[in-house]
């Protein structure tokens, strides 16, 4: 219940968004803030790396253009926050089922 209060993190392209204050992380209280796990679990944090190593030097750019990066970034907010919806009402559902075979 504590975490509820807090904006969901999204993923966005940088070259897309205007408003710097965007990129803050509110919590840490930083400026500018990006988050990747193991590329091997999401799509969202495989694009990360890519593009972290890109602007790095490590790998070629991508050949993507930003509205186009923008676009993978919106599909993978959506598909995050339906998975997240359909979290809350399995749990939902089966707290009804409890207390309906427990009455």
């Amino acid at each position: 219940l504590a975490s509820h209060p807090f904006q969901m993190a999204l993923y966005f392209c940088t070259g897309v968004l205007e408003d710097e204050t965007l990129f803050r992380h509110y919590a840490l209280n930083v400026p500018f803030y990006t988050h990747f796990t193991s590329p091997i679990r999401r799509y969202a944090d495989v694009i990360v790396h890519r593009l972290l190593s890109a602007s790095l030097g490590a790998s070629s750019p991508i050949k993507m253009e930003k509205e186009a990066i923008q676009r993978q970034a919106d599909h993978c907010n959506d598909r995050k926050m339906a998975s997240k919806r359909v979290q809350e009402l399995s749990a939902d559902l089966f707290f009804s089922i409890f207390v309906r075979v427990g009455a």
